[in-house]
């Protein structure tokens, strides 16, 4: 089954219509700043019962306290807990905020959790390391782990795809970009934009693009029970519901 929705409410008229749209939405509020557990749990009993949430996971997992993210959802930290966060370092606190975005995925129902990493998170031997003990650390509460790495990881696709499979984790792509190199029975694609650089939100997909959007689609079916496509530009509710139809 192919499954369409976009990163974030973008159909004009809230979530009621939104709910009309669309059967699934990619949460990026999480992202930023993590809502209350009550917030999730009203957010999920004003969906349609078959209406599907995934997340990005809160960003003081993946992101440091440099990150300019973090000014954006406006989170301070103590000087000297700084090199406790991000970069998925297998520290305390970055367990208990792993914990705190898994309690917004169950009260959500949701299946899909997305680790975005930043393009200053390289494919260095320090970081692979530290994910490795991250992931193997945390409770992942019967939750998929999506990995969508930025930067230089896709210059080495035999690395990520053995991370991948060490750490049962999907291989988040745009596909426009680059190919996924492992999946379980699950495709995540996430789609920022076509253009030289790694997105590009102002893009708006033509027909041409959705109709090769469909065929890539097409060449997962076979191996893959579910495909999520995911579109994440200012184009996207429109995009979305093109691809759709």
């Amino acid at each position: 089954m192919i499954k369409v929705g976009t990163c974030g409410w973008s159909v004009r008229g809230g979530r009621k219509k939104y709910f009309e749209v669309f059967k699934l939405i990619e949460l990026q509020n999480t992202f930023y700043k993590l809502p209350r557990k009550e917030t999730a749990i009203k957010m999920r009993n004003q969906a349609p019962e078959d209406f599907e949430f995934t997340l990005k996971a809160w960003q003081v997992i993946t992101h440091p306290p440099s990150s300019p993210t973090w000014r954006k959802a406006g989170l301070k930290i103590e000087p000297k807990k700084r090199d406790k966060y991000g970069f998925l370092r297998p520290t305390d606190e970055n367990i208990e905020a792993w914990e705190k975005t898994l309690e917004i995925c169950k009260a959500l129902d949701a299946r899909i959790c997305i680790i975005q990493t930043p393009p200053s998170f390289r494919a260095t031997e320090e970081n692979v390391l530290n994910m490795e003990k991250f992931l193997t650390t945390i409770n992942r509460g019967n939750i998929v782990i999506g990995w969508e790495p930025r930067g230089d990881w896709h210059k080495d696709p035999n690395l990520i795809k053995d991370i991948c499979r060490r750490l049962d984790l999907i291989h988040v792509v745009d596909p426009f970009k680059h190919e996924t190199v492992y999946y379980h029975d699950v495709c995540y694609f996430r789609l920022h934009g076509i253009g030289p650089r790694e997105v590009n939100y102002r893009y708006k997909y033509t027909e041409n693009d959705l109709h090769t959007l469909a065929d890539i689609c097409k060449r997962y079916i076979p191996n893959c029970r579910d495909i999520y496509v995911l579109f994440n530009n200012i184009y996207m509710a429109d995009d979305a519901q093109r691809f759709k139809t």
